[in-house]
């Protein structure tokens, strides 16, 4: 019985598939944990959610920002991005069903690994939180996406302000910080505040930034952070216990898969899917 996670699928169909073969992954015993952003630039999107659904409770997949953004399309509170390849999706006889699985999809999951806990986000986890402060911030945001707020929440979620956390945040400043922190957050300023203007890798960004993960502090009972969603790491942050699994596979780069019970690292080479 294996736990297997995988960095940012973004439509990549048939690489998702190859890559859980090269891992033997069965799906009667295993389970595969999907770090977000599901669909998108890829050329199968449609595939990828009905491959994820039909595993049941053996595939954990939490929302990433092209999730998101996607559920915003399907309700027409954005209009879909250039590059985005989703229309055999929003043409599906079965989209409504799958999109409403999607909207029920956590924004943090945990593998409750008897000696090696895990915790996986799409982007990361504000600086200023501690693991108890994410847990209770990702509820309270899927609470309001399967709640008949859902629509209002899609309308206002967009948007850099706040950059800063406080506790004492209300509405929906207090949910677009926290949809920023999970699903869009890359750098921070020393102070803590989010930046999303630089997207670049650690040793290319802005003077004054830093990686999310450099401004945490460790503490003792921290779970294993697993994330997506930066792409120029190619999986580098010189912390064992945070995991960067975003390889780049839509770019032409790799989709990678860390097993946890023998801490392997598993990469397919993708193709530069044409645009």
């Amino acid at each position: 019985m294996a736990n297997c996670f995988v960095g940012d699928v973004q439509g990549c169909y048939d690489d998702l598939r190859r890559l859980l073969e090269l891992a033997d992954f069965d799906p009667q015993a295993d389970t595969l944990w999907l770090a977000g952003d599901l669909v998108a630039r890829g050329p199968d999107s449609l595939s990828v959610l009905r491959f994820a659904k039909s595993l049941g409770d053996k595939a954990v997949c939490i929302l990433g920002n092209h999730d998101l953004h996607l559920l915003a399309v399907a309700e027409g509170v954005a209009p879909l991005k250039k590059k985005d390849r989703l229309q055999a999706l929003m043409e599906a006889p079965d989209r409504e069903v799958l999109l409403e699985w999607l909207r029920h999809r956590p924004l943090l999951a945990e593998c409750p690994h008897p000696t090696r806990p895990v915790m996986m986000v799409h982007a990361g986890l504000s600086p200023t939180w501690d693991a108890d402060t994410a847990r209770r911030c990702a509820r309270e945001v899927e609470s309001l996406l399967q709640s008949d707020q859902y629509l209002w929440l899609l309308h206002h979620m967009y948007g850099d302000h706040p950059d800063s956390w406080d506790e004492g945040l209300l509405g929906i400043e207090r949910y677009r910080y926290i949809i920023n922190s999970f699903t869009r957050m890359r750098f921070c300023h020393a102070d803590g505040r989010l930046d999303f203007k630089c997207k670049l890798g650690p040793d290319d960004s802005t003077p004054g930034l830093h990686p999310w993960f450099e401004l945490r502090e460790r503490h003792r009972d921290d779970p294993t952070l697993v994330f997506g969603h930066w792409a120029a790491l190619m999986g580098n942050t010189g912390r064992p216990h945070i995991k960067a699994l975003d390889t780049g596979c839509v770019w032409g780069n790799t989709l990678t898969l860390w097993r946890l019970e023998d801490d392997a690292l598993i990469s397919t080479p993708c193709p530069l899917h044409a645009r």
